[in-house]
This record gives C-alpha cells, sequence and structure tokens, in this order.
C-alpha cells in the first residue's frame, strides 16, 4: 500500500494508528517533521503535537499532509497529465504540454492496445506522479475505480461521426 493510503486507511482507524503511520512515512522518505512542515503549509509545531499524542489531527491538516505525501511520491516524475491511448492517437497528438492558469502541465504519452495495457498503465501513470489520466470512455470507468487521481474521458464525437460515414461508404461500395 501506498503511503498516502496508508495514511488516510490509519487516520480513519485510530488517531494512534495515524501517528505510526506518519511517522513511517517520514522515515520512508527521509524526512523530518521540518521538511514535511514546508511541504505540507501545516505549522511545525502543529505537526509535533500530532506526532507526540497532544492533538488529533483535523480533516483540513490531513488533506494536507496526504497532498505533501502525494507530491513526495510523485515528485519524482514531476507535474503531468497521462494520455493514455493507441500509438495510433499518439501520433495525432499535436500538444504535449497544456497551459493551466499560470503553469504549464506536460502531458506524457503511455501508449495501450488492449483494455488490459490501459489498466496498467493508468497504474503506472499514477505511480510515476500523474496529476490526472485522459482515456478511452471503454476503460474510464474501471480506472477511476483503481485511480486516486482525476480521470478525463475522450468523446470523440467528430471521429466517431467521420468513422460511421465511411463504413457507410465501404458498406456501398
Amino acid at each position: 500500500m501506498d503511503s498516502k493510503r496508508l495514511l488516510v486507511s490509519a487516520a480513519l482507524e485510530s488517531d494512534e494508528s495515524f501517528r505510526k503511520a506518519l511517522g513511517k512515512t517520514l522515515e520512508d522518505f527521509d524526512m523530518t517533521v521540518q521538511d514535511l512542515a514546508h511541504k505540507s503549509g501545516v505549522s511545525p509545531s502543529t505537526l509535533y503535537k500530532i506526532m507526540n499524542e497532544d492533538r488529533s489531527p483535523s480533516l483540513d491538516i490531513l488533506r494536507k499532509i496526504v497532498s505533501a505525501v502525494r507530491g513526495k511520491e510523485g515528485g519524482r516524475a514531476g507535474n503531468f497529465i497521462a494520455l493514455i491511448v493507441t500509438r495510433q492517437v499518439l501520433d495525432e497528438v499535436v500538444e504535449r504540454s497544456v497551459r493551466v492558469g499560470d503553469e504549464t502541465v506536460r502531458v506524457r504519452e503511455y501508449p495501450a492496445m488492449t483494455v488490459e495495457d490501459a489498466i496498467v498503465a493508468a497504474i503506472r501513470a499514477e505511480r510515476d506522479g500523474a496529476i490526472a489520466v485522459v482515456c478511452a470512455p471503454i476503460v474510464s470507468p474501471t480506472i477511476e475505480k483503481i485511480l486516486d487521481i482525476p480521470i478525463a474521458t475522450i468523446v470523440p464525437r467528430d471521429s466517431v461521426t467521420e468513422a460511421i460515414r465511411l463504413a457507410a461508404k465501404k458498406s456501398k461500395d
């Protein structure tokens, strides 16, 4: 189980379980409370109180801690959106980054030829640090059940209509 899921699961169990999971997470990532405070935006004193049984984390604090851990886990690869489609579709994609507000987010390709390939690619993308996944409608419901990041489904209205026209034309030839 990855660290962010371990933390959430432990928080739902008890404060003591959360303290132990948080300590293990800090140890696994070779982080200090100061490092976590810097990454999460939670004051060091609040984190020390949580670690030393003086305080239970609020939902807001828990979200900040989990978000910081998620960033640390995904920090190896950077900030990107995973595009999971066939190689043929990838060859047609022109944009390799997208502008969101003041930030540019990269698009990383994950080619998949089967549903199984797409599911494996989605899991790999999340582990690599993807902030979201774009995929075909045939796999998006399954991927949404597996991942903790947002999923966007490709709805190829124009290409489907064009494919139907082409099929109709070929059927008359």
